[in-house]
């Protein structure tokens, strides 16, 4: 059961997340700026709640679409943005840039862009935490991709072997870049398993299949699994079923579905377009929205005003992120080891 504190503030957390992440793209159409983005839009709830349910000794491992875990464990806009920007006053100084966004002191180990790649980096922290014997665990996101690399199944059987406090969270979003799969469908082309969640399954990892889009759904089975990860009932693996913003079928993101319009949260029937049936169906934050205010937890004046807050802190970055320098000529070869 969610507590209403909690609740506001998971909802907050996603809502602050969507500005950001529309004032990311935003910016990538109106800044020169070199690289690629992923955003999280459409899986705010995933982790918004996760990040909820963890403790600040609690290790974490992300992927090339960060921005939103870094953003729900309170990560500073600014920093962040600066980073995605590829500015020196950003997390790590504009050289991981919005890939490779790490932020050590929110306890993110890594970032990699590498298909699966911080699923055996997971492993690794999982081991360190479980020597330590304070009770931390290591949660490690991956998409559905990571678990057609070799090191998806091979760090999971040790996980498995070794009892390790790991949280496997798989944000399956329903579309491989590469997989040839069709639109929605959750299995995987290159792999014999029925579904995702088969394969740890088969390896005896405690594993749950939740949609994606409902925080009631994440909370009830994550905090259920990191309840039994500290009490040394390890590993354990989620599957996070969220459809794709549609916004992110192009290589880089659109906003085909425009700026948020939280007015579609106590008026349903101002949802209209092309892309309706999504933000009615499967936008977490409108539908997040919209089962608070049934609940009585929160109106749509409070709605309003929140957004207002969290516009003026989107805004503050985007300013701060704009005037922070590009990192030296000088400073290239800083931190780098050859």
């Amino acid at each position: 059961m969610i507590e209403q504190t909690q609740a506001l503030r998971i909802f907050e957390s996603m809502l602050l997340i969507r500005r950001f992440e529309e004032t990311v793209i935003d910016l990538w159409a109106t800044v020169e700026t070199e690289g690629h983005r992923h955003v999280y839009i459409g899986q705010e709830a995933v982790g918004a709640t996760i990040m909820e349910l963890l403790r600040e000794d609690d290790l974490i491992l992300t992927t090339h679409r960060n921005h939103g875990h870094v953003i729900a464990r309170g990560a500073d806009p600014g920093r962040a943005l600066a980073e995605i920007l590829g500015r020196a006053d950003g997390f790590n100084k504009g050289r991981g840039g919005s890939a490779g966004l790490t932020v050590r002191e929110a306890g993110f180990l890594a970032t990699t862009g590498q298909v699966g790649g911080g699923i055996g980096l997971g492993i690794g922290a999982a081991q360190a935490q479980k020597v330590k014997g304070r009770g931390g665990i290591c949660v490690t996101f991956f998409g559905d991709g990571g678990l057609e690399e070799g090191i998806g199944f091979e760090a999971m059987n040790i996980a498995a072997l070794y009892e390790l406090p790991v949280l496997l969270v798989c944000e399956n979003n329903s579309v491989g870049v590469t997989t040839g799969r069709a639109q929605n469908e959750w299995s995987s082309s290159s792999m014999a398993a029925e579904t995702l969640g088969d394969v740890p399954r088969a390896l005896g990892i405690a594993t749950e299949v939740v949609p994606g889009e409902s925080v009631t759904a994440v909370y009830d089975a994550a905090s259920r699994l990191i309840g039994d990860l500290r009490e040394g009932r390890s590993p354990a693996f989620i599957e996070m079923r969220t459809r794709r913003w549609p916004g992110s079928r192009s290589f880089n993101p659109q906003l085909v579905t425009g700026v948020t319009d939280l007015a579609g949260i106590w008026e349903p029937g101002s949802v209209t377009g092309e892309h309706s049936d999504w933000i009615n169906r499967y936008d977490p934050v409108i539908g997040y929205g919209r089962e608070l205010m049934r609940q009585g937890l929160i109106d749509r004046d409070e709605i309003r005003a929140m957004d207002e807050r969290i516009s003026g802190r989107v805004q503050a970055a985007r300013e701060f992120a704009l005037s922070s320098p590009l990192p030296s000529a000088e400073s290239g070869l800083t931190g780098t080891f050859a």
